[in-house]
């Protein structure tokens, strides 16, 4: 079956972003879907880590693309789309923690013993043994290191070393000047190392916390 106005068209994953709203604002399914498909796991991925509760993270995915499809006329193809709809996803994340309490927002409430017994816990070297039973200990010491922040630095993680976004973009994102973005990420990375020293990782050199994707900068 053919989508409305799909016929001779190239798929979704084939179209810019400029193309896929073009598309969707043509009254096109096939546009809001590619735009969906494409931008559904970072703007969840931005959510779940600055809210750290998934039920809350999805439900603010739907409106981040409600949102976005309402206003789709206002967005600018001379600007990177993801910025555009990431920036709707922070703001409705950061009025979230606004309106709630940190007890009713988290389900990983950073400062808990339960955090902090997991970055311990996955320090420990008699826990698994290997190269890849010693990178998963890792990924969880980083995870609930990031969870331990305070969440205007947390975002920041997110949108550099999961989205692999620029300073620039960050900056677009978030509305913070660039030079507020880079002293931030340095303190977060800072304290993101405080912790995994902690939890026995500064014990060893090749350790670093260059954030959750690896990169260190």
């Amino acid at each position: 079956m053919c989508l409305p106005g799909a016929r001779g068209f190239p798929k979704a994953g084939a179209l810019t972003d400029a193309e896929l709203v073009e598309r969707a604002l043509a009254g096109a399914e096939d546009g809001y879907r590619g735009l969906v498909t494409r931008y559904q796991r970072p703007v969840y991925n931005l959510l779940v880590q600055m809210l750290r509760n998934p039920a809350l993270a999805e439900e603010l995915a739907q409106d981040t693309f409600l949102r976005a499809f309402s206003r789709l006329g206002t967005y600018d193809a001379r600007y990177r789309f993801i910025n555009w709809i990431l920036r709707i996803a922070h703001n409705l994340a950061v009025d979230a923690l606004r309106r709630r309490s940190v007890s009713e927002l988290s389900a990983d409430d950073p400062n808990s013993p339960e955090v902090a017994a997991r970055v311990t816990n996955a320090a420990d070297p008699e826990a698994d043994a290997g190269s890849e039973a010693e990178r998963r200990q890792l990924a969880r010491a980083l995870d609930a290191a990031l969870a331990r922040l305070r969440p205007e630095y947390r975002r920041l993680v997110i949108l550099r070393y999961h989205e692999d976004l620029s300073h620039d973009d960050i900056s677009a994102v978030t509305g913070l000047p660039v030079g507020t973005v880079k002293s931030y990420l340095h303190r977060a990375r800072a304290e993101m190392a405080r912790h995994l020293e902690a939890a026995g990782w500064g014990r060893n050199p090749a350790v670093q916390p260059p954030g959750p994707g690896g990169r260190r900068s």
